[in-house]
C-alpha cells in the first residue's frame, strides 16, 4: 500500500520512511504542507501520516483542506505536541488517529495497521480466503496451512486484491498502490507480479477481467 509522510525532520522522516518500507509499504515522504497539500490532490494514497509544524502550511490546513474536499482517507497525526488541547484540535479536525514523539516505530506500524483495517471496513487482523490466509501484522502468508514466500510487492499486492475482494482492480490502480514517486515502474510489472502470485497460490485465486483489471471474488461464506 502506498502512504504519504509528512515530516519537516530530515533525520526523523528518514528513519520512519525507512521502517515503513520495511514494513511493506510504498512511502512518499514531503516535507512542508503546501507539498502534502498537492499530493494528495494528485495522488491516491491509503493513509497519511502527518506533523503539524510544518513550513509553508501547518498540518491542521493541509488536514482541514483534505476534509473539506470530502477525502476520508485515515489520517495518523505525528506530532511534538503533547497537550490534551492540541489532541483535541487534531481530532476534532478529522484526524483519525493522534501519536506523540518521541514513539516506537512498532506501535506507529500497529496503529496505521489498524487504521487499514478500519478503512476496510474489517475488525479482524488477518484476511482469511479459503485456505489462503495473510496475517499483515506478521507479513505472513499461508496456503492450506503451508507458509508462501512472497517478496514484498507480491504481498502488498495480494493484500490490495484480498482487502477488495469482489471488486475489479486496474491495472493503474493496482501499479499506483505499488510503487511511489522515484520507483521505476515497466508497463507488465502487474501483470509479472499477478503471475507469480498464481505460481505460488491457487491458479484461479486471482482472475483476470478482460480490459478492466483483476480481482479475487468474495468468498463463498461471507459471514
Amino acid at each position: 500500500m502506498r502512504l504519504l509522510l509528512v515530516e519537516d525532520d530530515a533525520l526523523l522522516g528518514d528513519a520512519v520512511r525507512a521502517g515503513l518500507m520495511q514494513d511493506g509499504y510504498s512511502v512518499d515522504w514531503v516535507d512542508d504542507g503546501r507539498a502534502a497539500a498537492l499530493a494528495l490532490e494528485a495522488e491516491p494514497y491509503a493513509l497519511v501520516v502527518l506533523d503539524l509544524g510544518l513550513p509553508q502550511m501547518s498540518g491542521l490546513e493541509v488536514l482541514k483542506r483534505l476534509r473539506e474536499r470530502g477525502v476520508g482517507i485515515p489520517v495518523l497525526i505525528l506530532t511534538a505536541r503533547d497537550a490534551v488541547g492540541d489532541r483535541v484540535r487534531g481530532l476534532d479536525s478529522g484526524a483519525d488517529d493522534y501519536l506523540v514523539k518521541p514513539f516506537d516505530l512498532n506501535e506507529l506500524a500497529a496503529r496505521i495497521r489498524a487504521l487499514l483495517r478500519r478503512r476496510a471496513g474489517r475488525a479482524a487482523p488477518r484476511l482469511v480466503h479459503g485456505d489462503v490466509i495473510l496475517d499483515p501484522g506478521a507479513r505472513t502468508v499461508s496456503l492450506a496451512g503451508s507458509p508462501v514466500d512472497l517478496t514484498h510487492r507480491e504481498f502488498a499486492l495480494l493484500q490490495e486484491l484480498l482487502e477488495n475482494s469482489g471488486r475489479v482492480l486496474s491495472r493503474e490502480h493496482l501499479g499506483d498502490s505499488l510503487y511511489g514517486w522515484n520507483e521505476e515502474v515497466e508497463s507488465n510489472t502487474v501483470e509479472v507480479h499477478i503471475h507469480h502470485l498464481r505460481k505460488k497460490l491457487r491458479p484461479g485465486l486471482i482472475r483476470t477481467v478482460r480490459g478492466v483489471g483483476y480481482m479475487i471474488d468474495k468468498p463463498a461464506d461471507t459471514r
